[in-house]
């Protein structure tokens, strides 16, 4: 099983990639694939009352499939994750 931590862009982009790819389908996933996670704009701090969220650059994605897949610069290696597969790192 692969795990794909993945930054893009903007969502746009991260669907069409995905698509160009075989993994998202217009009804469902393609042959392979066991999740996409959409996790959208990322809050790296703590918001309050006081303080404005900051978020990461870029739009966010998790992929659970079969296959090997090249994502290039969108992949990401992620030391404090703010998703998780059960049973997988």
């Amino acid at each position: 099983m692969n795990i794909y931590k993945l930054r893009f862009t903007d969502k746009e982009t991260a669907i069409a990639d995905l698509k160009s790819k075989g993994l998202l389908l217009e009804e469902g996933y393609g042959i392979g694939v066991h999740a996409i996670v959409d996790l959208g704009k990322i809050v790296i701090n703590q918001p309050t009352e006081e303080i404005e969220p900051i978020f990461a650059d870029g739009y966010h994605y998790d992929i659970m499939c079969e296959q090997d897949v090249d994502f290039g610069e969108n992949s990401l290696i992620v030391n404090n994750p703010k998703h998780g597969f059960l049973g997988y790192e």
